[in-house]
């Protein structure tokens, strides 16, 4: 279990005074950053705003004690928000609590069984749809707030196709105040970035936006108008338990838990780019199951690893666990003697942050340069994959991305897949031995597949010849339809009294056969290391 050690433990060793003073400065920063964000996204995931700060403090330190990474610094995302407000939508936060905490096992179960590198084998153009998709969904349910819109009460709109029915339906309860507080927000969001790095944009947007509406008096919705803040330390909660429920709660369970991966898994992988590091995958997923589990049973909701506080945190010397754990704690402080003080931030401001942060993960500009680049079969996952996530869910979106990926997939490895019959001309490189006249040669390229299979089945000896070469050097892999295959052609041969010759298998397809029998009822003087010693063992075996 020594792959499995938390990453503050090897830090620790030869860890210095100046790094933690480092570290503390970073762990700061970051939870000035985190703390406005923390609030959006609680409120974009249908939560009352304490529990985004919940959810930073508890699942933030928990994955930085125990995570495979040196920088990572975890927290509600925005990746999470709409899938998180749909499930409490429609199963309240108990239905999310056991979502979650079943999706934190699942978590758990794949760090321990050492599935960490199975997240690269998502594809890259699904990750990139689904993204997209993710951040069009949260600009459509922050379009509401940002124009000040009135809905009549008990106005009920869980997905993004719902959310933009009753939009378009109420837009003549559109509020200019709001437009206007929303829009000078989103103009300080912009262009903050340039007048400094060291101070969030997202905390001069808010102190702007609260002048705006005190002092002048607009009629603008806060935070405090909506939602009941607690500034109360987070107690355990229990939901309540049945058979039913569990099951119920497992797609999403299973939604959040592959969503946390790859978010996680992403973000190190960036992080160790900038830190010239190595993370541990296997315990970094360890750490998110348990970091979710805490989260939620303390009020709190899904977390995983945040690409953008985690840039900030190494942005600003952090490069130890350390710096994630002060910057919860930091949050558990403001949550104690600040929060009731978040009550007073103009809903449109909230909205105007949720933009921004959309407009940085969807990379648009890649998303059309993928569109342009790419092979005609990659950019229909990407689309299709994003078009999903945005007219139904993200479930539907990567079951049909990696259906669709899948089938282009087998399309272009039956394309690569040939095999050809030697004319009596033919000779190899390096050899002026012809084919003897009682034998067949037939060349297999490519990998011997389920879709590929077919190639074997138009294989047969000619008439009046006893043997068939099989030159099989440019077979990269078999799989089972392939094998079924070649012991259909080995009967066959058998009952026409044909000899079978094999000739120069590669490693994967020595071993599938060899595992199956089938080198054995061929026979080791018919599985040859060459062409030369198959021609050989042909004409060795003339009448």
């Amino acid at each position: 279990m020594k792959t499995l050690r938390p990453e503050l433990f090897n830090v620790l060793r030869g860890y210095t005074r100046g790094q933690l003073i480092k570290d503390l400065t970073a762990g700061l920063i970051v939870a000035v950053i985190a703390l406005p964000l923390s609030i959006a996204l609680a409120l974009a995931s249908g939560v009352n705003p304490e529990q985004g700060i919940y959810t930073a403090i508890i699942a933030g330190f928990l994955i930085s004690f125990l995570g495979g990474s040196r920088v990572q610094i975890a927290g509600p995302t925005a990746a999470f928000a709409t899938i998180v407000a749909g499930i409490v939508a429609q199963k309240g936060m108990s239905g999310l609590i056991i979502a979650t905490v079943l999706a934190g096992i699942f978590l758990i179960l794949m760090g321990v069984l050492k599935l960490g590198s199975l997240i690269q084998y998502i594809p890259y153009t699904i990750t990139v749809g689904f993204t997209a998709g993710i951040a069009v969904t949260i600009v459509v349910g922050q379009l509401k707030d940002f124009v000040g819109l009135t809905y009549p009460a008990g106005t009920t709109a869980v997905e993004t196709m719902e959310k933009l029915d009753v939009f378009a339906h109420n837009i003549g309860t559109f509020n200019p105040w709001a437009f206007l507080v929303g829009t000078v927000s989103l103009a300080i969001l912009i262009v903050w970035p340039y007048i400094s790095r060291k101070i969030p944009g997202s905390l001069i947007a808010i102190i702007a936006a609260v002048l705006m509406v005190k002092l002048l008096k607009l009629p603008v919705n806060t935070i405090g108008d909506l939602y009941t803040i607690s500034s109360a330390l987070p107690t355990p909660i229990l939901p309540a338990l049945s058979f039913s429920a569990i099951t119920d709660a497992i797609p999403d369970a299973f939604t959040i838990a592959i969503l946390a991966a790859i978010e996680s898994l992403l973000s190190c992988v960036v992080a160790d780019g900038m830190i010239g590091a190595k993370h541990n995958s296997n315990m970094e997923l360890i750490a998110q199951g348990v970091g979710n589990i805490g989260s939620v049973l303390f009020g709190g909701i899904p977390a995983t690893g945040a690409i953008a506080r985690t840039a900030a945190n190494i942005k600003n010397g952090g490069r130890s666990p350390i710096a994630g754990m002060v910057h919860a704690v930091v949050l558990l402080l403001v949550l104690v003697v600040l929060m009731p003080y978040a009550a007073l931030i103009p809903m449109p401001t909230i909205a105007a942050i949720l933009l921004m942060v959309a407009y940085n993960m969807s990379e648009w500009r890649h998303f059309v340069h993928l569109c342009r680049t790419s092979p005609i079969g990659d950019i229909a996952v990407l689309v299709l994959t994003f078009l999903l996530t945005v007219i139904f869910d993200l479930v539907v979106a990567i079951e049909a991305g990696l259906i669709l990926t899948l089938i282009f997939f087998v399309k272009r490895e039956k394309e690569i897949s040939s095999f050809r019959e030697w004319e009596e001309a033919d000779h190899l490189h390096n050899t002026s031995k012809q084919i003897p006249a009682n034998a067949s040669v037939y060349e297999l390229n490519g990998p011997l597949f389920f879709g590929a299979s077919q190639h074997i089945s138009a294989i047969s000896a000619r008439g009046g010849k006893n043997c068939l070469i099989l030159r099989m050097k440019g077979v990269t892999s078999v799989d089972t339809s392939g094998l079924r295959g070649l012991e259909s052609l080995f009967v066959s041969c058998e009952k026409a009294g044909v000899t079978l010759i094999l000739s120069h298998l590669n490693d994967q397809p020595t071993e599938i056969l060899t595992h199956a029998g089938f080198l054995e009822k061929v026979g080791a003087d018919n599985v040859c290391p060459n062409i030369d010693a198959a021609l050989a063992r042909a004409e060795a075996l003339k009448k």
